[in-house]
């Protein structure tokens, strides 16, 4: 049974992939036994799709598989059931570009063996891009409130309040990303985001260690600069790293390499470096998109 939406709600009219069906609108609903609705007890990978074929997908896969065992999952859907779904509902709503997003859930309590539950969606690109991407220019606050991620800030899960309130700053100032710091002022991540800064040619980023998720991207991002011998290391970086910097620039799967331009209000002085492995980047995206 549906049940009736809050006043003014509607729920959008696009397929999805839940447990193994296609349904859409009203009919994608998931039980509210199943702990990842109940408890927020869910992982999950956002994806870009070019040209039908979702990119890195064996690196999202990889993360997904090993959050679920580190975080004692029951066993996901196999990776390639996953992409074969990825692939009906990209058909089903006729898309050949998008963002998939996809979840896997601890499932319902008490089963023997108990299972996941599994749902993918997939959104325009376009409805998913930040205003600074277009112009590859995004602008960005640092938050004035300290962030403490915890173990699991190294995992994609749906408990991210935490995040989500932090994207609110964004929002509320009219910026694409707000930048997270440790209550002893350490740079970690943006809310949506990792972030490299530049100094002296130099691309530095946040370490693993310090609880920041790490990124699909990112790992993309440090082999780009092996190839084009621009040296690049994380390393522990602060408010004044963050102010004296030649560049920032932001990564995720949906925003790729977005150099940001303001960061407080203030122009920062440059984004060559970004905007060349913005450009490696779409260049190994072309040359996988028209792989045969």
């Amino acid at each position: 049974m549906t049940l009736p939406l809050p006043p003014g709600a509607r729920t959008p009219d696009r397929a999805v992939w839940i447990n193994g069906q296609l349904v859409r609108g009203d009919d994608a609903v998931l039980s509210v036994f199943d702990r990842g609705a109940r408890d927020g007890g869910a992982i999950f990978e956002t994806i870009r799709v070019y040209a039908g074929r979702p990119f890195a997908w064996e690196r999202h896969m990889e993360r997904l598989v090993l959050a679920a065992a580190e975080l004692g999952f029951p066993v996901p859907p196999a990776p390639a059931r996953l992409r074969d779904a990825v692939g009906e509902l990209m058909v089903s709503q006729g898309m050949t570009d998008a963002v998939v997003r996809l979840t896997v859930t601890r499932g319902i309590a008490g089963g023997r063996p108990t299972r996941t539950g599994a749902w993918i969606e997939a959104e325009s690109v376009t409805s998913r891009l930040w205003a600074g991407q277009r112009e590859s220019a995004a602008s960005a606050i640092v938050s004035p409130q300290p962030f403490e991620p915890g173990f699991l800030g190294r995992y994609k899960t749906t408990s991210r309040l935490a995040w989500d309130l932090a994207r609110e700053q964004a929002r509320a100032a009219g910026v694409d990303e707000t930048l997270l710091l440790s209550p002893t002022g350490q740079l970690l991540e943006g809310a949506a985001s990792n972030v490299f800064v530049v100094k002296a040619g130099e691309v530095r980023t946040p370490p693993v260690s310090l609880n920041v998720l790490p990124g699909v991207t990112r790992a993309i991002v440090f082999a780009l600069c092996a190839e084009l011998q621009i040296p690049a290391r994380e390393a522990i970086l602060s408010t004044d790293d963050l102010r004296d910097a030649d560049e920032v620039f932001l990564t995720n799967s949906v925003q790729e390499v977005l150099p940001v331009a303001t960061l407080d209000r203030r122009p920062l002085p440059g984004r060559a470096l970004g905007l060349c492995l913005l450009e490696a980047f779409r260049a190994r995206v072309a040359s996988f998109a028209n792989q045969p």
